[in-house]
């Protein structure tokens, strides 16, 4: 037996309601043609006339009138799961969204997005936790809405967007005896540091890019986030590389100054991530926009599909 068509049933649907091919066809916005071929297949498909042509109409068989309630429901079932897919509406959903986000981003970025958050979206609540090696599954399985940050190493299957780019700059204590205005590459050198071990946010490209340059940094505290890393600059003389977005917040709550790298060190994006699996779903798609919209850099880039 021939495989059933969806269409064909739209077809008999109409025929039934209206006993007409032709008022079928234009209920339906296809030509007359396309429905009385559609007629014929189904005929053939149920081995029945299913309609007879009287001085009524087109009025149904008996075993036509046996199934059109079954017909009936399929057509049903299938304007329900079409008009299921509602648009989110932020004021009244109830929905807990989570964020794979770097201790950076907690900082800079999530208090603007709770903000606004509570003003048009009063019944979502965020559920973040730390971007790490094991977020890319965590979205591809659902568990993870949206990841935030600096994420090279995911495969085929996910989307991501540009944010903003971002670059890296020095913090050094404000009352530091030695800098001042600016830091030399000697006084890069020379001063101890304090590095920051976090994944999701790029820092790993200034230990790569100053390695190849020969450049040793002196070591005098490794530190597992950038929560303290401001405090404890303020009150050492410790240089600590952080992204800019981070400096210039720090810059206006710790006593620090935000100086020029020393050396050249390349640019990264900061790019939110998302599952091919959620990707037209609408709450996600509200999530992602609004993101996008506050803590982005205005450009708005395309999103893109990971290849």
């Amino acid at each position: 037996m021939a495989k059933l068509d969806l269409e064909w049933l739209a077809v008999f649907d109409e025929v039934f309601k209206t006993a007409s091919v032709s008022k079928a066809a234009e209920r339906l916005g296809i030509a007359q043609a396309a429905a009385s071929t559609a007629l014929i297949k189904l005929r053939a498909h149920f081995g029945d006339p299913l309609f007879s042509r009287t001085g009524r109409g087109m009025l149904p068989t008996p075993f036509a009138q046996s199934i059109a309630p079954s017909l009936r429901a399929v057509l049903d079932h299938l304007e329900q799961a079409q008009s299921s897919r509602a648009v989110f509406e932020p004021a009244h959903a109830q929905r807990t969204f989570r964020i794979s986000m770097t201790d950076i981003s907690e900082i800079v970025l999530l208090p603007t997005l709770l903000n606004h958050i509570r003003q048009v979206a009063p019944g979502i609540v965020l559920d973040v936790e730390k971007i790490s090696t094991d977020s890319a599954r965590r979205l591809q399985d659902g568990d993870v809405d949206l990841a935030v940050g600096f994420m090279p190493q995911l495969d085929a299957g996910f989307y991501q967007q540009v944010l903003f780019a971002q670059n890296f700059v020095c913090l050094v204590a404000l009352k530091h005896p030695r800098i001042v205005s600016r830091l030399s590459k000697a006084a890069f050198g020379r001063e101890s540091h304090v590095l920051i071990g976090t994944s999701g946010t790029g820092h790993t490209i200034v230990d790569k890019v100053l390695e190849r340059a020969g450049v040793q940094r002196k070591v005098a505290l490794r530190v597992p986030s950038f929560l303290g890393v401001a405090r404890i600059v303020a009150e050492t003389q410790l240089i600590a590389t952080v992204p800019l977005r981070y400096g210039d917040m720090m810059a206006q709550r710790e006593p620090v100054r935000v100086l020029p790298v020393p050396y050249v060190l390349p640019h990264y994006d900061v790019k939110q991530h998302w599952h091919e699996r959620f990707h037209t779903d609408p709450g996600n798609v509200w999530l992602r926009r609004t993101i996008a919209q506050l803590l982005g850099d205005g450009r708005h880039s395309a999103t893109a599909r990971v290849k």
